[in-house]
C-alpha cells in the first residue's frame, strides 16, 4: 500500500473494528480482511507509528500497529488559561519556537482566544507547531460542536462563541464550579439592566493572565477587555474554558443577584444592592 513517507498515524483506543474505521477515515486501504488478520498477528497497541517507507506492504503495516509505541507527553490546559500563557507551555514542553506556534495558531484557530477546551491532551513527542495545533484545535471544536449538537441541535460557530465569551467571564470570576451558575446569572442581570460588567476577572486576559487588577491598572487599561470602561461583554472571550463554564452560561440560574465579593473563606457573596454590597466590601478588611 502507498502511504504518505514519514507519516505518523495515532492508533485509537479501543476494538479492532474501532481501529479498523479510524484509519480508513485517514485515507489508509484499509478492509474487514484486514482485522481477521489483526486477531491473528496480536492486539493493536494504542499510540502512534512513524511510517518511513515511501510505500509499506499491507502485511508489514498490521505488523506495525501491533507495535505501536505511546510516544506522547500529556499537556495540560488548566480552565481559566489564556491561550498566550499556554502557547509558552506548550512551546516549552515540546521544545518547539513559540513564534511559530502562536503564528500557526493564528492561521489555524475560528477566534483570537476560547478555542481550546480546556482539558489535558496527549501529543506526539516528535511534532511540529503546525501539527500540534491542528490536533488540539480539532480535538477541542470536535468536542465542543457535539456539546453544541447535544444542546441546541445545531452548531453556529457564532452564536456558540457568544456563549464562550460568557463562560470565560465566569470562568475568570468564579471561586469554584458551585459558583458558575450564580455568577452567570449576575453577567445576564448586568448585560439586562444595561450596566456594565466591572468585573477584575476581564482584565486578565493574554499575557496579564496572572497579573492582579489594580485600581491603576483598571484606570489606564484600555483594551477591549476592561469591562469597567467598555459596555457588554469583551468581543472575544477572554480564556480558554471547562465544561462547567459552558454549561453555566447556557444555562444560568434564576436570581436578582447584581453584585459579588470575594470573603475571607475564598468564595463569593452575592447581593441585590449595593449596600449590602459595601458591607460585604467592608467585611473583608
Amino acid at each position: 500500500m502507498k502511504i504518505e513517507q514519514n507519516r505518523i498515524i495515532n492508533i485509537p483506543k479501543g476494538s479492532i473494528n474501532k481501529i479498523i474505521s479510524h484509519l480508513k477515515e485517514k485515507n489508509c486501504d484499509m478492509n474487514k480482511l484486514d482485522s481477521i488478520f489483526l486477531r491473528f498477528m496480536g492486539t493493536p497497541k494504542n499510540g502512534y507509528i512513524r511510517i518511513k517507507e515511501k510505500s509499506i506492504s499491507k502485511a508489514n503495516f498490521l505488523y506495525k500497529i501491533t507495535q505501536a509505541k505511546a510516544e506522547v507527553v500529556n499537556v495540560t490546559l488548566i480552565p481559566g488559561e489564556t491561550t498566550y500563557i499556554f502557547l509558552k507551555q506548550l512551546a516549552k514542553k515540546l521544545n518547539l519556537d513559540i513564534t511559530k506556534l502562536r503564528k500557526e495558531f493564528k492561521k489555524q484557530s475560528p477566534t483570537e482566544e476560547g478555542a481550546f477546551l480546556a482539558d489535558t491532551y496527549n501529543v506526539f513527542k516528535k511534532t511540529n507547531e503546525k501539527r500540534v495545533i491542528k490536533s488540539l484545535l480539532t480535538r477541542s471544536l470536535k468536542r465542543m460542536k457535539r456539546i453544541s449538537f447535544k444542546i441546541f441541535n445545531s452548531y453556529d460557530e457564532k452564536r456558540w462563541f457568544k456563549y464562550i465569551t460568557i463562560a470565560s467571564v465566569i470562568q475568570k470570576e468564579s471561586a469554584n464550579n458551585k459558583e458558575m451558575p450564580i455568577v452567570s446569572s449576575v453577567i445576564y442581570n448586568r448585560l439586562k439592566k444595561g450596566m456594565r460588567l466591572q468585573m477584575d476577572g476581564t482584565l486578565n486576559y493574554g499575557k496579564y493572565s496572572h497579573i492582579k487588577v489594580t485600581s491603576k491598572r483598571i484606570r489606564e487599561d484600555r483594551s477591549r477587555f476592561n469591562t469597567y470602561k467598555i459596555k457588554g461583554l469583551p468581543d472575544i472571550p477572554i480564556c480558554n474554558v471547562s465544561f462547567n463554564a459552558i454549561t453555566s452560561a447556557i444555562y444560568p440560574v434564576k436570581t436578582d443577584y447584581l453584585y459579588f465579593m470575594k470573603n475571607k473563606k475564598g468564595v463569593h457573596d452575592f447581593s441585590r444592592n449595593y449596600s449590602t454590597h459595601l458591607k460585604n466590601i467592608n467585611a473583608t478588611k
